[in-house]
């Protein structure tokens, strides 16, 4: 929900304090403000910081009189502050990996099955290569 001014935010949350449209999700702990960045009505009304030369009032000649001039006192000019617009929170995305469905979901280490077919292998070549090199030798004629 988009609002202008913190009071009409703190309405809608007075409403239901459940807070289902999240207007008091500020940092820090819940305070039970609604959109607190947001503007008041009351800072509305408030007399810009610089106003332009154009609305500046120029004092008009004074006559001079017996009388002495006292000045007019100086009313400082209120600071308004500039409206804070943040980003609505929006969730990321949630984008599945397939790991289960590739081989690679949780599985820490090699299987037993897949330890069982290596040692099979590994003896088999072994066992190969032993008896290819007992026959060779076997069929060299002998120097005497």
């Amino acid at each position: 929900m988009d609002f202008r001014y913190q009071e009409d935010a703190q309405a809608e949350f007075n409403r239901n304090t459940s807070d289902p449209h999240r207007l008091d999700e500020d940092q820090g702990p819940d305070d039970d403000i609604a959109c607190e960045r947001l503007p008041r009505r009351s800072d509305a009304n408030m007399v810009p910081v610089n106003p332009s030369p154009a609305t500046v009032p120029t004092p008009a000649p004074v006559a001079p009189t017996a009388l002495p001039v006292v000045p007019a006192p100086v009313v400082p000019t209120p600071v308004v502050p500039a409206p804070v617009v943040s980003a609505p929170v929006v969730p990321a995305p949630v984008t599945p990996s397939l790991g289960t469905r590739a081989g690679i979901g949780g599985a820490s280490g090699p299987t037993d099955l897949s330890v069982a077919i290596g040692l099979t292998l590994t003896i088999g070549a072994t066992a190969a290569v032993g008896y290819l090199t007992a026959r060779r030798l076997a069929r060299r004629p002998k120097r005497s």
